[in-house]
């Protein structure tokens, strides 16, 4: 049964203990393999066997945990449904929060005025605090009615959150309040304005906060934003525009000057440069001509181009990308382990130290009042958001940042291990170099029965059976002389050293120089050694058993290869290369990057061993490749990176993907990954620091100290709740700092 992965928008969270309640709810229905929800980001990515539970039902349990969820699909499936649903969310708070200013304001400034004997002898009247009463009922009961009812329904799914400390403590101030007014003597305080201003500062706090928070998901709308709304296609001759969904693939599209590509496809007419910096992080244009592929999302420069539609709707690059970005964003680092475990049972812990410190403090003055002040400032100053946002919203920026600069991480683990590695291991052929090796020369050891040519023509028509770039440069070479290779009768491949074939009735070899048989005679050392000394790959030629010839293949290096190692040294990394090549030309490519260690000769099949090897010295590992056979490797290293221009298993197989195939990703997405996990520790010592100081600060642990100053002695509930309302934010403008980080 194949496992389906779904990504659902949540509206209606108040805060991270929300997250923790809807994901255990989601854990426990049957057909669901993982249920990761974030509460910085808003979403929930669910893991599931369909033939077990389908979307429908998962929608049902959010609904019946008391959110609401919209599907995200594709670039925008469910962004307009999400759009209006979170405006519709947000004016509500707004109306909200407006309520609770309207009636607070005036109910603050008219209590703290008669404490301090400001206004006139009529304030102590009792119609006033019925007044304070008629001031504070709607500021409880609509204000703050998300935190009853969020607080109601996070006991029903068996947790506590946050709403429940801010339900407990404001209405302890406002049922003592009306306790008073309803039973007491005329004259008695009351503290109808500690419950409207802690409701009201606190929701201000989570609009403030949520309006902070939304920055963190920056990069996931600048991606979709990059998706015109329509497309103008080309019918008979004849120019249409249609909507963006109705694209089908095969439709020939028209993009002017300065457009949007709207999907991905392949050039037909026209000659541009196309800017694909928001993709790749590359600042430079790519020429695109006849044949050439588009990625949807890009620019168009002065050209006029018609390609046909190869990838539409999900299926698109850029779908595919914001697909990544999301599901990173909505995975857990294990960084975050220790935050969940200390938020399950945070607010249980909260409600135990009030209890316990309104009965020290009712023993100590045996005064109702002062325990009931204290109480209210341990329920609302407390705060299990800061906690449970520390991490998603530094990994949010984080991956965002990523996205910016062409570098996409799968998930949250990959961000976090990165910043862990010690070791970089390259694959040469594609990565350091450019990966299109080409035939600089074709040497015939046996001039007079196998000149050039016919060498060339007969060593092509053995490799038109295989996949290896060396041997495709031999073909491409054979076809640029008009030479055309012939299939062979027979054919047979021997991974790391070549290939056999009969061609014309006679037995070809291709392959290593080394390639050692018995019947085989090494071609010329000397010569083959002064090739490869000069950091070119030598393929020898036997023809039915005799050294023929010599096929000499340079494959130039990327240009920014030796900058890119650099910068890794600069990291304090170890840089391995590893390749398949010969030892000789290794060390020369080695020596020209500034390459540290080298295993040369290495069989595709090895290479999984190899970094396992460098694992066993206790190194965090960290792979990059690009081809099919690098896959296993890849899979196999504590983060495996492929470059963005290679195959799809590579990619597939990848923790990260670097989409510009540039190597000066692999730093970028090192120094994004530390800078991220420092900012990750920044904010858990924030939450924890602000958590472990300030509730017994609340609690009146430094009311015997006579020099302290007396709001920190006597800490009012009103304090508290404006205290806690900033640990949210402060931790969240933390995170978004990462946006504007300098990346190596």
């Amino acid at each position: 049964m194949n496992e389906k992965q779904l990504t659902v928008s949540i509206t209606g969270m108040h805060c991270f203990n929300c997250a923790e309640s809807l994901e255990k709810a989601l854990r426990r229905l049957d057909g669901v393999i993982l249920a990761s929800v974030n509460f910085a980001g808003e979403s929930a990515l669910v893991h599931y066997l369909p033939g077990i539970i389908n979307e429908d039902q998962l929608l049902a349990t959010v609904r019946k945990a008391g959110f609401k969820g919209i599907i995200l699909e594709g670039i925008t499936g469910g962004s307009d449904a999400e759009d209006k649903a979170r405006q519709a969310e947000i004016s509500d708070q707004y109306r909200k929060f407006f309520v609770g200013l309207f009636c607070a304001l005036p109910l603050f400034i008219l209590s703290m005025s008669r404490d301090f004997g400001l206004v006139g002898q009529w304030s102590h009247s009792p119609w006033v605090n019925w007044l304070f009463l008629a001031l504070a009922t709607p500021v409880q009961f609509y204000t703050g009615r998300d935190f009853y009812s969020g607080g109601f329904k996070s006991l029903m799914n068996r947790s506590a959150n946050m709403d429940v400390l801010v339900a407990l403590g404001s209405s302890v101030a406002y049922f003592y309040s009306l306790s008073v007014l309803l039973f007491s003597s005329p004259g008695q305080h009351v503290y109808f304005e500690t419950s409207a201003v802690i409701i009201t500062l606190i929701k201000l706090g989570k609009l403030l906060e949520a309006r902070t928070r939304k920055k963190t998901g920056n990069a996931i709308r600048k991606l979709i934003g990059l998706q015109p709304k329509t497309a103008f296609i080309l019918e008979q001759g004849k120019e249409k525009e249609l909507p963006l969904a109705a694209v089908k693939e095969g439709m020939v599209v028209l993009v002017r000057p300065g457009e949007t590509i709207p999907v991905d496809g392949v050039v037909l007419d026209g000659e541009s440069a196309v800017d694909e910096s928001m993709l790749t992080g590359e600042p430079l244009p790519a020429d695109k001509t006849a044949g050439d592929l588009l990625t949807g999302g890009t620019i168009n420069g002065e050209g006029l181009i018609q390609f046909r539609a190869t990838r539409v709707g999900k299926d698109t690059a850029l779908a595919q990308i914001i697909k990544l970005v999301r599901d990173a964003q909505g995975s857990k680092a294990p960084i975050q382990n220790l935050a969940d475990r200390i938020a399950s049972v945070f607010v249980p812990a909260v409600i135990l130290a009030a209890l316990v410190t309104f009965g020290v403090w009712l023993l100590v003055t045996g005064e109702l009042v002062p325990a009931m002040i204290r109480l209210v400032a341990v329920l609302v100053i407390a705060c299990p958001c800061a906690l449970g946002l520390a991490t998603p919203t530094a990994i949010m920026a984080g991956t965002g940042k990523g996205a910016e600069q062409g570098i996409l991480f799968k998930k949250a683990e990959a961000l976090e291990t990165a910043s862990q590695l010690g070791t970089i291991v390259l694959d040469k052929t594609g990565t350091i170099t450019e990966g299109s090796p080409v035939v600089s020369e074709i040497i015939s050891l046996e001039p007079n029965a196998y000149p050039e040519e016919k060498l060339l023509f007969l060593a092509a028509s053995a490799e038109t059976g295989s996949e290896h770039p060396l041997g495709k440069a031999l073909v491409n070479e054979a076809r640029m002389r008009n030479l055309d290779p012939v299939l062979p009768s027979e054919f047979r491949a021997h991974g790391g050293f070549g290939v056999e074939a009969r061609v014309a009735g006679l037995s070809i070899r291709v392959g290593k120089p080394g390639w050692s048989t018995p019947g085989f005679a090494a071609p010329e050392p000397a010569r083959v050694n002064q090739l490869q000394d000069q950091g070119k790959t030598v393929m020898a030629v036997w023809i039915d058993g005799r050294p023929a010839g010599l096929a000499v293949v340079s494959d130039p290096l990327k240009p920014d290869s030796a900058k890119a190692v650099e910068s890794l040294h600069k990291l304090k990394l170890k840089v391995v290369m590893l390749t398949g090549d010969n030892h000789r030309a290794a060390e020369t490519i080695a020596a020209q990057v500034g390459i540290d260690e080298i295993y040369a000769e290495v069989k595709p099949g090895d290479k999984s061993a190899k970094v396992e090897e460098i694992q066993s010295r206790l190194e965090k590992v960290g792979m990059v490749g690009d081809g099919i056979n690098d896959a296993p490797a890849l899979a196999r290293a504590d983060v495996g990176m492929a470059i963005g221009t290679g195959t799809d298993v590579a990619i597939e197989a990848a923790d990260v993907v670097l989409s510009s195939g540039s190597l000066e990703g692999i730093p970028k997405a090192i120094s994004i990954s530390r800078k991220t996990m420092h900012t990750i520790r920044q904010n858990l010592f924030l939450a924890f620091i602000y958590n472990i100081i300030l509730i017994p600060v609340a609690a009146g642990i430094l009311a015997p100290l006579d020099f302290m100053p007396m709001m920190l002695r006597q800490l009012h509930p009103i304090l508290a709740a404006l205290a806690m309302a900033l640990s949210s934010i402060s931790v969240v403008s933390n995170s978004l700092r990462l946006y504007k980080a300098k990346i190596q």
